[in-house]
């Protein structure tokens, strides 16, 4: 067995960064949170759309609360970096709204149409929640998976965040480069330092909430571990979580969920009781 990464074989590797090979329920949680989705348009209405940049694809779906001075979530929506759309991740709007803060899901390139490039996601990412802290007197952002590793990306950078939930993400882009995800990022050295927010702890301030379920690959169970500790050895303010018997789109499921892992992490931090 020849090593590529840690104690990992290349085959091994592989399946690390593969959530398929974890989580044999993905497409049918996945369409649930399609499913769910399209009821919470239903009940709430559609969402107000609003433009971050020039590209049709920047902008964000807004749920607004009764309290225009209310705090607001932006979500960082994953699907590996090459899928996911703001639409199919609505689901929690009802919970939040209901605890009292707006929900805003923001739209961004995908790996496949920036030609394997993941630096003008970050940036659009970022440019987003900017927007958000223009607009919102308090800014809370939640990331899960890919979009977990671009909003770690966002907390290195000085958006005037109050605090971020990340899910089940990737914090160092080294293990990704060297698995077959390779194939369709075109990973650079530069690239890898510059989206690694784990080499960039200095610069991160706000607190941090790092989320992993228990039945996650063990690249990612890893890669929460080792952020939130190079967090806390660092003096920053963070807090592990380890959701026990959730895989990785099971977790996600739970921001939709004022008592789940996730909903309940997002709150604390808002300081809303869930309801």
């Amino acid at each position: 067995m020849t090593k590529v990464f840690l104690d990992y074989d290349q085959q091994a590797l592989d399946a690390a960064y593969d959530q398929a090979a974890y989580a044999p329920n993905r497409d049918q949680v996945l369409a649930r949170f399609a499913h769910a989705s399209e009821l919470v348009r239903k009940r709430l209405g559609p969402p107000e759309r609003f433009a971050y940049g020039e590209k049709p694809i920047e902008g964000l779906d807004l749920y607004r609360t009764a309290n225009s001075s209310a705090p607001v979530l932006v979500y960082v929506h994953g699907g590996a970096w090459r899928q996911g759309l703001a639409r199919d991740y609505a689901f929690p709007a009802e919970m939040l709204l209901n605890a009292g803060a707006h929900y805003a899901v923001l739209d961004f390139s995908n790996v496949v149409e920036t030609n394997g490039d993941l630096m003008p996601m970050a940036e659009q990412v970022q440019r987003g929640i900017a927007w958000a802290t223009k607009n919102f007197g308090a800014v809370y952002v939640c990331g899960t998976s890919s979009g977990a590793h671009l909003a770690g990306v966002a907390a290195t950078a000085d958006l005037r965040v109050k605090g971020y939930v990340l899910g089940s993400g990737m914090y160092d882009l080294r293990g990704p480069r060297l698995s077959k995800r390779s194939a369709y990022v075109k990973f650079t050295d530069a690239m890898e330092d510059a989206l690694s927010p784990q080499r960039h702890i200095a610069r991160v301030s706000a607190p941090m909430a790092i989320v992993y379920g228990s039945l996650e690959t063990p690249e990612f169970q890893r890669q929460a571990r080792d952020f939130a500790d190079a967090l806390t050895r660092s003096g920053k303010s963070a807090e592990i979580i380890r959701a026990e018997g959730y895989n990785h789109f099971e977790l996600i499921e739970t921001l939709g969920n004022p008592y789940g892992p996730l909903g309940r992490a997002v709150l604390a931090q808002m300081k809303l009781p869930p309801k």
